[in-house]
């Protein structure tokens, strides 16, 4: 067994029920390939590598990828950051159109390893991770509700999240401090062209609006319209930013980029 590494949030599951659960809630399309983000000690990885020939794991410490190596000859195994992967250059290296993603993500990065996959959906049919539970209450959280922010709608506005199941503390080593749980992420085959609205903008306008969520729309997001030279619509102006669905965002950008 490897001695976990605090600073990469190491955390490895040991409980073969667990593991068959996540494992079995997967769906990859016939033409998919599957990768896995951060094996560790390939707890879910042997399961994986019998069932689909078209399969990488993704592991950034180089004790683990030299195990996974050994216990497991013929596996792909990619050594590095998950977050310096090139998700298109993983689909023309897997001959696959889309890629249906799996892991325990490193709890310290689980936003940044989001936003990664977010940024490219389209390569995206589907993804099963588990992380900390309140992470995924943020996930699925409705408007008007503490839990809901720029996680909720950034993930929301391209896929379509469930919360599978909780997962004990008991069942990994170490055992962590926080309550974990497993999600599914759906992609649609179409993404949503958000009214041709760049990205990038849409995402500063979250951002922007959330990061003082507690101040009228107005104020929070006073900066941007000075910088467009435009007015928000009259029945935004006094909402704040908990108050709006992800669809209302959209609309949002649409309105301020067509009005400047």
């Amino acid at each position: 067994m490897l001695k976990p590494i605090k600073r990469l949030g190491q955390n490895f599951l040991q409980d073969p029920n667990t593991i068959r659960k996540i494992v079995d809630a997967i769906t990859p399309a016939a033409e998919d390939a599957v990768v896995e983000i951060g094996p560790g000690t390939g707890a879910l990885t042997g399961l994986l590598s019998q069932r689909y020939h078209r399969f990488s794991a993704i592991e950034i410490d180089p004790r683990a990828a030299e195990l996974l190596r050994e216990t497991l000859p013929g596996v792909d195994i990619i050594e590095g950051d998950v977050l310096d992967v090139s998700w298109a250059d993983l689909a023309t290296r897997l001959e696959a159109p889309r890629l249906c993603v799996i892991g325990n993500l490193p709890y310290y990065i689980t936003s940044q390893i989001l936003f990664s996959l977010l940024d490219a959906a389209p390569l995206i049919s589907e993804v099963v991770i588990m992380m900390q539970y309140e992470v995924a209450a943020r996930l699925i959280a409705s408007p008007r509700t503490k839990e809901y922010g720029i996680l909720s709608v950034a993930v929301q506005l391209s896929a379509t999240p469930k919360l599978l199941f909780p997962v004990s503390r008991n069942v990994f080593y170490p055992r962590p401090d926080v309550r974990s749980a497993v999600v599914r992420l759906s992609f649609p085959e179409k993404l949503e062209e958000h009214g041709g609205v760049d990205p990038k903008f849409l995402r500063r306008l979250v951002r922007m609006a959330f990061n003082q969520r507690r101040k009228t729309l107005r104020n929070s997001l006073s900066a941007l319209t000075a910088e467009l030279g435009v007015a928000l619509p009259e029945n935004v102006t006094s909402r704040r930013a908990e108050e709006l669905a992800p669809e209302d965002f959209v609309d949002l950008a649409v309105y301020l980029l067509r009005t400047a």
